[in-house]
């Protein structure tokens, strides 16, 4: 399970503690032993004092293309395949991510179905930041691909300039669905945070 935004994903003091959720559910027999890959996004540091780390978070994860799932599969998994033997199955093979990093895996999946098939994504930006509205459209025009999507979303969430993060999970949802993908989409009444997602992390 490749999960974006690595730093929250395991902070034990976050909401989201995703080791300890899964080392749960392993423990539970709920599902099987899951080693959990947990990659940040690039930051390059301030030159002096007086300026700020630049993030690269919405290029790497908000662009579409191959670009960030190749950087995985040719750079991360390859160190973490040194240590552990990671299945080659796609049908095993999760990634996830929530926001900017909700997208990131799904870009990640629909580019490389060969890698992986397994997507969570929570208040994921499929909203015009870099292009990402364009999916809804083409779930349903592309012949489908072998995925298992969860979508989380709330009906407070984002409505900015580039969109609206429900209105946009909406009609993902809705594409999938229509394309005949194996999807489930729940919906709440929270915000762009990560409080709705963190709860229902061990059932997603």
């Amino acid at each position: 399970m490749a999960c974006k935004d690595g730093e929250s994903f395991v902070d034990e003091k976050g909401r989201w503690r995703a080791p300890i959720v899964l080392d749960n559910l392993i423990h539970r027999k709920e599902m099987p032993v899951t080693i959990g890959i947990f990659v940040h996004h690039g930051v390059l540091p301030a030159l002096s004092p007086g300026q700020q780390d630049r993030y690269n978070r919405s290029f790497e994860y908000d662009a579409l293309g191959d670009r960030y799932v190749r950087f995985l599969l040719e750079e991360i998994l390859p160190e973490v395949r040194k240590r552990y033997n990671l299945t080659q199955d796609p049908n095993l093979m999760g990634i996830g991510g929530s926001s900017s990093g909700g997208i990131a895996a799904f870009t990640a999946a629909w580019n490389r179905p060969d890698a992986f098939r397994r997507v969570l994504s929570f208040i994921g930006s499929y909203v015009n930041l870099r292009g990402g509205h364009i999916y809804s459209s083409l779930i349903r025009k592309t012949e489908p691909k072998p995925l298992r999507v969860f979508l989380q979303d709330g009906s407070n969430d984002l409505n900015i300039y580039s969109g609206s993060w429900w209105v946009a999970n909406q009609d993902m949802a809705s594409a999938l669905a229509y394309a005949g993908y194996d999807t489930k989409f729940v919906t709440g009444t929270e915000g762009h945070n990560n409080i709705h997602g963190s709860s229902i992390l061990p059932d997603a």
